[in-house]
């Protein structure tokens, strides 16, 4: 039984595989007050983000959002004394009324309201969900909880993982936040959620009901949803245009602001309440967005693109090298990170590491970097898929488990300890290594699962990366594409990396190369006049200008 000194407990009200919430009195005042205790014995990163939520839940002074009392040590974890206002979760309010137009209206502008509060504090929420929407049904107050993630930067990048592990609610989440977009997260993310709530309020289900992780998460990035009037005929087709204009996949195309969804929902309360239906009308008149920002989408680069997507469609039947030249800023890493979404579609992998100029002493830096990316990826996997890949580990790899352990330790983590390999000379110890890396490749990289590697700066990689990198691309493997980038300005006729693709082609592997230019003026037009919704005639002289500012170099304008 819970005992918290102060505090009468009244009820369990919900628990999680995190967490458990009480309702109960605070004792010195008769103050009612939820309770929400970590489970036992949490990690660090639980610690850490229940410690977030509470300072940024007490620095929030917004009547919609729910106050935090106190945080305390209990037990083993820690207690959350939180405001009670009397409320429940929208999700489960939901199961017990019937809603009307009206009352989603209402209910929606009130949700809308409470966002724009929390965007003007500099806060992106990044878990709207109904559970996290707190309503009183008597006196009609509406507040926001768990801001466990949420973060005070206007802008983050979400890095690619398993979708086991990505912080949110995956059935809630933005294209961008999956870390499956090559795109930056921002406010606007929290209004893609809030249209999946909406759709769910509207249609008494989820847009894309799948409980497969990497399904949902393909769905998120290239699925569109049913129109909520297909599912409730009852919805006006307008409402159902601003709920699918929430969940537009690139958040351009989104609402720019909360006021602007709120002018609209008020707009279709009004017409319901004057002249009892919902006319069709222009969505976002009143949508304006206080920020400025570019457009997150690459231009001048469609033929690098295409080619690019190309190359990796063909992997799936043969191996394939990419090679991108350039100079630093032009725009490498951002046309590489295009393969989020096909690599997902897929069910493939992308791993990514990165020469330093200052490392060249040390072998294989940036493949190590990479490759522990992938097996924490694989760690997190299912119960039933982890045992899989163990299986298949430990077939490849027979008595070379360590060989590979030595170099990538994190591969223990899924097969277990591994005894060390005989002791045999340097040339054979290389060649042991070269056999035991080409097996463990062929488990990952597979038709069914292709693996993209992306090594960049690769002008700056140690030989003995050189000499795997050919090994890897000279051994027939399908399934795996290996992406390189370098600074085509610092090398030269008879640098080592050079000197390594020579070897490889006359293998008869199949490399591939783009080499990126820095933008044109007609780019540099189309990026400020759909940024600034101006002519192009209009932003020709600003573009020209920017010309000569950053010789069309993307990173100079972009940051």
């Amino acid at each position: 039984m819970v005992s918290i000194p102060g505090i009468t407990i009244q009820a369990q009200i919900y628990e999680s595989a995190n967490s458990r919430v009480y309702r109960g009195i605070r004792q010195e005042d008769n103050q009612p007050v939820i309770l929400k205790i970590l489970q036992q014995y949490p990690s660090p990163q639980e610690l850490a983000r229940y410690r977030r939520e509470y300072e940024i839940t007490k620095s929030l002074h917004l009547k919609c959002v729910v106050k935090s009392y106190d945080l305390q040590k209990y037990q083993n974890t820690l207690v959350m004394v939180l405001e009670d206002f009397g409320g429940e979760s929208l999700k489960t309010w939901m199961q017990q009324e019937s809603l009307t137009i009206e009352n989603f209206l209402q209910i929606a502008i009130a949700t809308a309201a409470a966002l724009a509060q929390i965007h003007e504090a500099h806060i992106i929420h990044k878990d709207i969900n109904l559970s996290n929407i707190v309503f009183n049904s008597t006196t009609n107050e509406l507040k926001l909880i768990d801001f466990g993630i949420a973060t005070k930067l206007t802008r983050t990048h979400p890095t690619i993982s398993n979708p086991n592990v990505i912080e949110g609610t995956l059935a809630y989440m933005s294209p961008e936040q999956t870390g499956r977009m090559n795109r930056s997260l921002d406010y606007r993310s929290d209004f893609y959620s809030l249209g999946v709530s909406f759709y769910e309020l509207l249609t008494k289900q989820l847009p894309f009901p799948t409980t497969d992780p990497l399904e949902l998460v393909h769905c998120h990035i290239a699925k569109q949803p049913l129109p909520p009037g297909e599912l409730n005929p009852a919805i006006p087709p307008v409402m159902g245009e601003i709920v699918l204009k929430l969940m537009a996949k690139n958040a351009e195309y989104r609402y720019q602001s909360a006021f602007g969804i709120k002018a609209d929902l008020e707009k279709c309360l009004h017409q319901l309440q004057t002249t009892g239906h919902i006319a069709e009308f222009p969505l976002g008149r009143a949508d304006i967005s206080e920020t400025f920002q570019l457009r997150q989408k690459l231009y001048g680069r469609e033929r690098e693109i295409a080619a690019l997507l190309d190359a990796f469609d063909r992997v799936s039947r043969q191996s394939e090298m990419m090679l991108i030249g350039g100079y630093s800023g032009i725009g490498k890493s951002a046309l590489v990170q295009e393969l989020y979404k096909p690599i997902t579609e897929k069910r493939g992998y992308f791993i990514a590491g990165k020469f330093d100029q200052y490392q060249r002493n040390i072998p294989y830096s940036a493949f190590v970097v990479a490759f522990q990316g992938l097996i924490k990826q694989i760690s997190t996997e299912s119960d039933i898929k982890l045992p899989q890949w163990r299986e298949e580990f430990l077939v490849a790899l027979g008595n070379n488990g360590k060989v590979i352990a030595e170099v990538i330790p994190e591969i223990e983590l899924i097969i277990g300890s591994q005894p060390p390999g005989a002791k045999i000379g340097v040339v054979e110890s290389q060649n042991r290594f070269n056999l035991a890396f080409q097996n463990f490749i062929k488990v990952l990289a597979t038709p069914q699962h292709p693996l993209a590697i992306f090594l960049d700066d690769l002008q700056w990689a140690d030989g003995a990366s050189l000499k795997l990198m050919q090994l890897l691309i000279s051994t027939p493997s399908p399934g795996l594409f290996f992406i390189g980038a370098y600074r085509d300005n610092e090398v030269f006729a008879t640098h080592p990396l050079l000197l390594t693709l020579d070897e490889i082609a006359k293998n008869g592997a199949i490399i591939n190369g783009l080499l990126l230019s820095p933008l044109e003026l007609p780019s540099i037009i189309e990026i400020l006049s759909e940024t600034l919704n101006n002519s192009a005639d209009r932003v020709k002289p600003l573009a020209e200008l920017v010309m000569v500012k950053t010789g069309g170099n993307p990173f100079f304008f972009y940051e």
